[in-house]
């Protein structure tokens, strides 16, 4: 096992894992966490890098080959096997490259990364750069940022269409979440040239923010061409992380797509 990952878990029933994107924590799944934990057997992992969870050896590649085997091995410490996965952004492309690798019975993407079109490419990795770097701001300055309502508009504005409803607490530890964490650039360095092309023989939806900055919500389109046979699902007034701008509706997109995995047996 290349790394081993820290993970919150709660709930019984069908394992449901929950996979964050790029820069990000477990906590981001915190607005659906404990509805999901009512039906399933729900783990909100960290990546390797990212949040509590260490990096990778120097010596591993932060590509989705990696990823898919670190997280199998994961699995199989958790006693899980084939899971349902649902994954934002970074972690929707990771949940996409499970499935089509046959490590998951159902896989839900919400804004995943992999389907650039040449400026949406230029405009999310600028974003996301410039996120990285005002997140290396003295602890302070986060620290008072987090603190005023504006601070936390400014801080979430292009990644939540309500980023007012989180509190300081939550703003300030997602700042030293992005601003601490050792898989950044590596990741960034292996996603400049990355593409979903494969093909997912389970259960797919992929749902995307019609508000989304990082990942406009026109490069749905190009999931829709590559990936004719998956679902493909509008989150209306969401942004990039849809989450906490409306959980209610991200939890029925998870249970729609787990009930049609439901109604075969798990291959």
């Amino acid at each position: 096992m290349l790394s081993e990952l820290v993970y919150t878990r709660k709930g019984s029933g069908e394992p449901l894992v929950l996979i964050h994107g790029i820069g990000h924590r477990r906590q981001a799944w915190d607005p659906v966490f404990e509805e999901l934990a009512e039906s399933y057997d729900v783990i909100a992992v960290d990546l390797a890098g990212f949040g509590e969870s260490p990096a990778y050896p120097l010596s591993a590649s932060y590509d989705m080959d990696t990823a898919c085997k670190n997280l199998a091995d994961n699995f199989a410490a958790w006693g899980v096997e084939k899971p349902h996965v649902v994954g934002n952004s970074l972690g929707g492309a990771i949940a996409l490259e499970l499935g089509a690798r046959g490590l998951a019975r159902s896989v839900t993407a919400l804004s995943p990364a992999g389907f650039f079109g040449t400026l949406n490419r230029l405009q999310t990795f600028v974003l996301l750069i410039l996120l990285r770097l005002s997140s290396q701001l003295p602890k302070a300055a986060l620290r008072f940022t987090s603190r005023r309502t504006w601070g936390r508009r400014l801080a979430g504005s292009s990644l939540y269409t309500h980023p007012e409803r989180f509190t300081a607490e939550q703003v300030y530890g997602d700042a030293l979440a992005l601003k601490h964490c050792h898989g950044f650039e590596r990741t960034i360095g292996h996603g400049v040239t990355y593409a979903f092309k494969g093909h997912v023989p389970v259960p797919t939806t992929i749902a995307w923010g019609t508000r989304d900055v990082i990942l406009p919500y026109s490069s749905s389109a190009i999931a829709q061409e590559r990936l004719p046979e998956a679902r493909h699902v509008a989150l209306p007034h969401c942004g990039h992380v849809p989450m906490i701008d409306d959980p209610d509706l991200i939890v029925r997109v998870v249970q729609q797509t787990t009930a049609v995995a439901a109604q075969a047996p798990a291959a």
